[in-house]
Protein backbone atom coordinates (compact mmCIF):
# COMPACT_ATOMS: atom_id res chain seq x y z
CA UNK A 1 0.00 0.00 0.00
CA UNK A 2 2.77 2.33 1.32
CA UNK A 3 4.26 1.31 -2.87
CA UNK A 4 1.49 2.36 -4.44
CA UNK A 5 0.94 5.82 -2.54
CA UNK A 6 4.42 6.09 -3.34
CA UNK A 7 4.42 5.98 -6.77
CA UNK A 8 1.26 7.54 -6.86
CA UNK A 9 2.84 10.71 -5.61
CA UNK A 10 5.49 10.60 -7.45
CA UNK A 11 3.41 10.31 -10.84
CA UNK A 12 1.50 13.20 -10.14
CA UNK A 13 4.55 15.09 -9.01
CA UNK A 14 6.24 14.57 -12.50
CA UNK A 15 3.41 15.59 -13.95
CA UNK A 16 3.02 18.49 -12.41
CA UNK A 17 6.64 19.64 -12.39
CA UNK A 18 6.45 18.93 -16.23
CA UNK A 19 3.19 21.07 -16.48
CA UNK A 20 5.10 23.90 -14.76
CA UNK A 21 7.57 23.89 -17.34
CA UNK A 22 5.23 23.81 -20.26
CA UNK A 23 4.58 27.65 -19.90
CA UNK A 24 8.51 28.59 -18.83
CA UNK A 25 9.15 26.70 -22.05
CA UNK A 26 6.37 28.36 -23.89
CA UNK A 27 8.08 31.71 -22.85
CA UNK A 28 11.37 31.28 -23.95
CA UNK A 29 10.14 29.67 -28.12
CA UNK A 30 8.55 33.02 -28.09
CA UNK A 31 10.78 35.60 -26.45
CA UNK A 32 10.91 38.55 -28.56
CA UNK A 33 12.76 38.20 -31.24
CA UNK A 34 12.36 34.70 -32.48
CA UNK A 35 12.84 35.22 -35.87
CA UNK A 36 13.40 37.85 -38.58
CA UNK A 37 11.98 41.08 -38.24
CA UNK A 38 10.91 43.13 -41.56
CA UNK A 39 12.00 46.53 -41.82
CA UNK A 40 9.76 48.43 -44.64
CA UNK A 41 11.07 52.10 -45.94
CA UNK A 42 9.79 54.05 -48.52
CA UNK A 43 12.30 55.02 -50.73
CA UNK A 44 14.19 52.73 -53.37
CA UNK A 45 17.15 50.40 -53.31
CA UNK A 46 20.37 52.67 -53.26
CA UNK A 47 18.50 55.68 -51.78
CA UNK A 48 20.58 57.55 -49.18
CA UNK A 49 18.08 56.59 -46.77
CA UNK A 50 18.27 53.06 -47.77
CA UNK A 51 21.70 53.00 -47.32
CA UNK A 52 21.08 54.15 -43.68
CA UNK A 53 18.71 51.88 -42.79
CA UNK A 54 20.63 48.90 -43.93
CA UNK A 55 23.49 50.28 -41.53
CA UNK A 56 21.20 50.28 -38.71
CA UNK A 57 19.80 47.10 -39.50
CA UNK A 58 22.91 45.15 -39.42
CA UNK A 59 23.90 46.49 -36.41
CA UNK A 60 20.28 45.85 -34.78
CA UNK A 61 20.98 42.47 -35.93
CA UNK A 62 23.76 42.32 -33.79
CA UNK A 63 22.11 43.47 -30.50
CA UNK A 64 18.88 41.43 -31.29
CA UNK A 65 20.03 37.83 -32.00
CA UNK A 66 17.91 38.21 -35.64
CA UNK A 67 18.14 39.35 -38.75
CA UNK A 68 16.35 42.65 -39.81
CA UNK A 69 15.05 42.13 -43.50
CA UNK A 70 14.59 45.70 -45.57
CA UNK A 71 11.54 45.71 -47.79
CA UNK A 72 11.70 48.64 -50.30
CA UNK A 73 7.91 49.74 -51.05
CA UNK A 74 8.69 53.12 -52.78
CA UNK A 75 5.97 55.39 -54.65
CA UNK A 76 2.63 57.66 -54.10
CA UNK A 77 4.64 59.93 -51.70
CA UNK A 78 5.20 57.18 -49.02
CA UNK A 79 1.66 56.34 -48.59
CA UNK A 80 1.88 52.61 -49.97
CA UNK A 81 4.65 51.94 -47.35
CA UNK A 82 2.32 53.47 -44.77
CA UNK A 83 -0.83 52.27 -45.66
CA UNK A 84 1.69 48.46 -45.37
CA UNK A 85 2.68 49.15 -42.24
CA UNK A 86 -0.59 49.97 -40.70
CA UNK A 87 -1.63 46.93 -41.88
CA UNK A 88 0.82 44.85 -40.40
CA UNK A 89 0.03 42.72 -37.02
CA UNK A 90 1.74 44.26 -34.06
CA UNK A 91 3.92 42.06 -33.16
CA UNK A 92 7.20 43.80 -33.80
CA UNK A 93 8.03 41.69 -36.73
CA UNK A 94 7.28 44.50 -39.21
CA UNK A 95 8.63 48.06 -38.53
CA UNK A 96 8.28 50.77 -40.44
CA UNK A 97 11.53 53.67 -41.22
CA UNK A 98 10.09 56.75 -42.36
CA UNK A 99 11.68 60.17 -43.21
CA UNK A 100 9.61 63.49 -42.39
CA UNK A 101 7.72 63.81 -45.82
CA UNK A 102 5.45 60.69 -45.03
CA UNK A 103 4.73 61.12 -41.51
CA UNK A 104 5.11 64.95 -40.88
CA UNK A 105 4.15 66.71 -44.90
CA UNK A 106 1.33 64.14 -46.37
CA UNK A 107 -1.18 64.52 -43.63
CA UNK A 108 -1.64 68.40 -45.01
CA UNK A 109 -0.97 67.97 -48.36
CA UNK A 110 -2.45 64.13 -49.23
CA UNK A 111 -5.08 64.30 -46.46
CA UNK A 112 -8.16 63.30 -48.61
CA UNK A 113 -5.99 60.42 -49.89
CA UNK A 114 -3.98 59.40 -46.57
CA UNK A 115 -4.74 55.74 -45.61
CA UNK A 116 -3.03 56.49 -42.00
CA UNK A 117 -2.84 58.47 -39.30
CA UNK A 118 0.89 58.99 -38.15
CA UNK A 119 0.01 59.83 -34.90
CA UNK A 120 -2.99 57.28 -34.45
CA UNK A 121 -1.84 54.17 -36.49
CA UNK A 122 1.87 53.79 -35.21
CA UNK A 123 3.84 53.43 -32.12
CA UNK A 124 6.82 55.69 -32.11
CA UNK A 125 10.17 53.19 -31.12
CA UNK A 126 13.10 55.98 -31.53
CA UNK A 127 14.33 58.90 -33.57
CA UNK A 128 17.25 58.15 -35.80
CA UNK A 129 18.97 60.88 -37.56
CA UNK A 130 18.68 64.41 -38.83
CA UNK A 131 20.38 66.76 -41.08
CA UNK A 132 20.68 69.83 -43.15
CA UNK A 133 19.13 70.64 -46.26
CA UNK A 134 21.40 72.84 -49.28
CA UNK A 135 20.13 75.34 -51.92
CA UNK A 136 22.00 74.11 -54.93
CA UNK A 137 22.43 76.05 -58.38
CA UNK A 138 23.80 74.27 -61.62
CA UNK A 139 27.54 75.47 -62.37
CA UNK A 140 26.23 77.93 -65.00
CA UNK A 141 24.16 80.16 -63.23
CA UNK A 142 25.13 83.21 -62.19
CA UNK A 143 24.73 83.34 -58.72
CA UNK A 144 27.16 82.48 -55.76
CA UNK A 145 24.31 83.65 -52.71
CA UNK A 146 20.86 84.19 -51.82
CA UNK A 147 20.46 88.05 -52.83
CA UNK A 148 21.87 87.26 -56.48
CA UNK A 149 19.86 84.14 -56.92
CA UNK A 150 16.79 86.30 -55.97
CA UNK A 151 17.47 89.13 -58.23
CA UNK A 152 18.54 86.55 -61.19
CA UNK A 153 15.32 85.06 -60.86
CA UNK A 154 12.56 88.21 -60.75
CA UNK A 155 14.62 89.42 -63.93
CA UNK A 156 13.37 86.21 -65.61
CA UNK A 157 9.36 86.87 -64.63
CA UNK A 158 8.86 83.86 -63.26
CA UNK A 159 10.11 82.16 -66.25
CA UNK A 160 12.43 79.87 -63.50
CA UNK A 161 11.81 76.44 -62.68
CA UNK A 162 13.19 74.46 -59.84
CA UNK A 163 13.24 70.83 -58.81
CA UNK A 164 12.25 68.57 -56.33
CA UNK A 165 11.69 64.78 -55.58
CA UNK A 166 8.05 65.36 -55.28
CA UNK A 167 5.17 67.45 -54.13
CA UNK A 168 4.89 67.53 -50.73
CA UNK A 169 8.36 66.04 -49.99
CA UNK A 170 10.96 68.62 -47.56
CA UNK A 171 12.91 69.64 -50.73
CA UNK A 172 9.90 71.04 -52.40
CA UNK A 173 8.42 72.98 -49.57
CA UNK A 174 11.26 74.51 -48.29
CA UNK A 175 11.69 76.20 -51.78
CA UNK A 176 8.05 77.30 -51.52
CA UNK A 177 9.27 78.94 -48.10
CA UNK A 178 12.64 80.45 -49.44
CA UNK A 179 9.89 82.06 -52.41
CA UNK A 180 7.47 83.47 -49.97
CA UNK A 181 10.43 84.90 -47.89
CA UNK A 182 11.95 87.00 -51.05
CA UNK A 183 8.96 87.39 -53.40
CA UNK A 184 9.98 85.23 -56.36
CA UNK A 185 7.84 83.73 -58.30
CA UNK A 186 9.16 79.97 -59.63
CA UNK A 187 7.60 76.89 -61.27
CA UNK A 188 7.94 73.46 -59.47
CA UNK A 189 8.80 70.57 -61.88
CA UNK A 190 8.48 67.36 -59.55
CA UNK A 191 10.53 64.10 -59.96
CA UNK A 192 10.28 60.46 -58.64
CA UNK A 193 13.43 60.72 -56.47
CA UNK A 194 15.97 64.19 -55.21
CA UNK A 195 18.37 61.79 -57.50
CA UNK A 196 17.47 62.59 -60.30
CA UNK A 197 17.00 66.15 -59.97
CA UNK A 198 20.37 66.44 -59.12
CA UNK A 199 21.28 64.82 -62.29
CA UNK A 200 19.27 67.52 -64.34
CA UNK A 201 20.37 70.27 -62.10
CA UNK A 202 24.03 68.94 -63.29
CA UNK A 203 23.04 68.49 -67.17
CA UNK A 204 21.15 72.18 -66.71
CA UNK A 205 17.64 71.08 -67.51
CA UNK A 206 17.01 72.82 -63.69
CA UNK A 207 18.53 75.45 -62.58
CA UNK A 208 18.06 75.33 -58.73
CA UNK A 209 16.80 72.65 -55.94
CA UNK A 210 16.77 72.02 -52.36
CA UNK A 211 18.54 68.83 -51.29
CA UNK A 212 19.91 66.67 -48.10
CA UNK A 213 23.75 65.97 -48.31
CA UNK A 214 23.77 62.06 -48.88
CA UNK A 215 23.76 62.10 -52.65
CA UNK A 216 24.59 65.97 -53.12
CA UNK A 217 27.58 66.63 -51.21
CA UNK A 218 29.94 64.49 -53.48
CA UNK A 219 29.25 66.06 -56.24
CA UNK A 220 29.36 69.08 -54.93
CA UNK A 221 33.20 68.89 -53.44
CA UNK A 222 33.29 67.77 -57.35
CA UNK A 223 32.43 70.57 -58.44
CA UNK A 224 29.76 68.99 -60.50
CA UNK A 225 27.25 71.97 -58.81
CA UNK A 226 27.42 74.90 -56.60
CA UNK A 227 25.71 75.13 -53.04
CA UNK A 228 24.80 78.67 -52.04
CA UNK A 229 23.20 78.23 -48.41
CA UNK A 230 22.25 75.69 -46.03
CA UNK A 231 18.84 75.79 -44.17
CA UNK A 232 20.43 74.87 -40.47
CA UNK A 233 20.32 77.60 -38.01
CA UNK A 234 24.16 77.15 -38.15
CA UNK A 235 26.74 76.26 -40.73
CA UNK A 236 27.29 72.69 -40.93
CA UNK A 237 30.48 71.47 -40.68
CA UNK A 238 30.38 69.01 -43.83
CA UNK A 239 30.40 72.19 -45.87
CA UNK A 240 31.37 75.06 -43.00
CA UNK A 241 32.22 77.31 -45.98
CA UNK A 242 28.62 77.83 -46.80
CA UNK A 243 26.31 80.16 -45.23
CA UNK A 244 23.24 79.78 -43.30
CA UNK A 245 19.83 81.61 -44.93
CA UNK A 246 19.60 82.86 -42.03
CA UNK A 247 23.06 84.81 -43.13
CA UNK A 248 22.10 86.09 -45.89
CA UNK A 249 18.75 88.05 -44.83
CA UNK A 250 16.12 85.68 -44.51
CA UNK A 251 15.65 85.40 -40.58
CA UNK A 252 14.57 82.33 -38.37
CA UNK A 253 14.65 80.13 -41.86
CA UNK A 254 15.29 76.49 -41.16
CA UNK A 255 14.72 72.79 -42.33
CA UNK A 256 15.98 70.00 -41.12
CA UNK A 257 15.40 66.48 -42.73
CA UNK A 258 14.62 63.37 -40.47
CA UNK A 259 14.64 59.72 -39.99
CA UNK A 260 13.01 57.45 -37.29
CA UNK A 261 11.57 53.63 -36.33
CA UNK A 262 7.51 53.07 -35.93
CA UNK A 263 5.55 49.83 -35.69
CA UNK A 264 2.11 49.38 -35.85
CA UNK A 265 -0.11 50.49 -33.51
CA UNK A 266 -0.99 47.77 -30.58
CA UNK A 267 2.87 46.89 -30.64
CA UNK A 268 3.68 45.68 -26.59
CA UNK A 269 5.77 48.11 -24.84
CA UNK A 270 7.81 46.08 -23.53
CA UNK A 271 8.80 45.06 -27.19
CA UNK A 272 8.91 48.66 -28.28
CA UNK A 273 11.13 49.16 -25.41
CA UNK A 274 13.78 46.52 -26.77
CA UNK A 275 13.51 48.10 -30.54
CA UNK A 276 14.52 50.97 -28.75
CA UNK A 277 17.94 49.79 -26.91
CA UNK A 278 18.73 48.22 -29.95
CA UNK A 279 18.32 51.00 -32.16
CA UNK A 280 20.27 53.06 -29.76
CA UNK A 281 23.01 51.00 -29.39
CA UNK A 282 23.24 51.26 -33.44
CA UNK A 283 23.33 54.63 -33.87
CA UNK A 284 25.45 55.44 -31.62
CA UNK A 285 28.48 53.50 -32.78
CA UNK A 286 31.11 55.88 -33.73
CA UNK A 287 30.97 54.25 -37.53
CA UNK A 288 27.21 56.02 -37.94
CA UNK A 289 28.35 58.83 -36.44
CA UNK A 290 30.95 59.10 -39.43
CA UNK A 291 28.86 58.30 -42.22
CA UNK A 292 26.18 60.53 -41.47
CA UNK A 293 28.82 64.10 -40.88
CA UNK A 294 30.40 63.17 -44.69
CA UNK A 295 26.31 63.89 -45.80
CA UNK A 296 25.52 66.51 -43.12
CA UNK A 297 23.98 64.65 -40.77
CA UNK A 298 24.18 63.16 -36.81
CA UNK A 299 22.67 60.88 -35.13
CA UNK A 300 19.36 61.41 -33.19
CA UNK A 301 19.18 59.37 -29.90
CA UNK A 302 16.11 59.64 -28.03
CA UNK A 303 12.96 57.92 -26.49
CA UNK A 304 9.90 56.67 -28.80
CA UNK A 305 8.03 59.74 -26.38
CA UNK A 306 10.30 61.64 -27.81
CA UNK A 307 9.85 61.60 -31.51
CA UNK A 308 6.36 61.50 -30.85
CA UNK A 309 6.35 65.00 -29.17
CA UNK A 310 8.64 66.54 -32.24
CA UNK A 311 6.22 64.45 -34.77
CA UNK A 312 3.23 66.16 -33.29
CA UNK A 313 5.19 69.41 -33.54
CA UNK A 314 6.19 69.26 -36.88
CA UNK A 315 2.97 68.17 -38.34
CA UNK A 316 1.32 71.52 -37.50
CA UNK A 317 4.71 73.52 -38.26
CA UNK A 318 4.68 71.86 -41.99
CA UNK A 319 0.35 72.54 -42.05
CA UNK A 320 0.75 76.00 -41.43
CA UNK A 321 3.36 76.31 -44.39
CA UNK A 322 1.51 73.92 -46.44
CA UNK A 323 -1.58 76.44 -46.25
CA UNK A 324 0.10 79.54 -46.60
CA UNK A 325 2.27 78.17 -50.27
CA UNK A 326 -0.82 76.84 -51.23
CA UNK A 327 0.52 73.57 -51.86
CA UNK A 328 -2.22 70.88 -53.84
CA UNK A 329 -1.66 67.59 -54.34
CA UNK A 330 -0.50 66.28 -57.39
Amino acid sequence: MQNDTRRTFLRHGVAAAAASLVPAMARADTAYPNRPIKVLIGTPPGDTADGWTRGLADAMARVLGQPLIIENKPGAHGMIVGSAAKAAAPDGYTLLVSTGGPMSINPSVYKEKLTYDPLKDFVPIAPVLRGSLFLYCNNDVPVKNVKEMVSWVKERGGKVSYGSGGTGTTQHLSMEMLKKATGMEMTHVPYRGSPMVLQDVIGGQIPFAFDAGGSLLPQARAGKVRVIAVTSTARDPAMPEVPTLIEQGIPGFEARVWMGFFAPVGTPPDVVAKLNDAIAKAAATPEFAARLASAASVPWLGSGEDLRRFLAADIQRWSVIVQQAGVKPD
